[in-house]
């Protein structure tokens, strides 16, 4: 491995359920939300880059009553040795988020549990490497 994970923590969480007639559609319409996956990195001093991973689930446009979730996941990593742009690329858009993605699942399933809303269902793998090689090929 190229480079080492030194701390990983919940940057932001927004979780917004803004009335009853949201809550209370909420189940059935989950089905009509997609994942979206950003991530962004900074880097913070010689071989260290802030990496979050921030997942946001995403209303279709024809959802009335619409909630809010997005989670920021920062992971702060040291680079081994000094590598090339490409490599740290894939570090920093496939490798670090499929590490962190478990950590953001659970947390995601946690935040809908406390609600109430046991039924939602969202993908527990994600391939990084398919959105990577699709975000290339754009």
């Amino acid at each position: 491995m190229a480079f080492k994970i030194l701390s990983k923590y919940i940057k932001d969480i927004s979780f917004e359920i803004p009335n009853a007639k949201t809550f209370t559609t909420l189940e059935k319409e989950i089905s009509n939300y997609k994942l979206n996956f950003d991530i962004k990195s900074n880097p913070l001093k010689q071989n260290m880059i802030e990496v979050d991973t921030i997942l946001k689930i995403l209303p279709n446009s024809n959802i009335q009553n619409k909630m809010l979730c997005e989670i920021n996941y920062t992971t702060i990593i040291s680079l081994e040795n000094i590598i090339e742009k490409k490599e740290l690329e894939k570090i920093v858009l496939i490798e670090v988020p499929q590490y962190i993605y478990p950590f953001i699942y659970e947390t995601f399933i946690y935040l809908f549990k406390q609600c109430g809303i046991k039924n939602v269902s969202i993908e527990k793998k994600v391939d990084f490497q398919k959105m990577y090689n699709e975000q290339k090929n754009n």
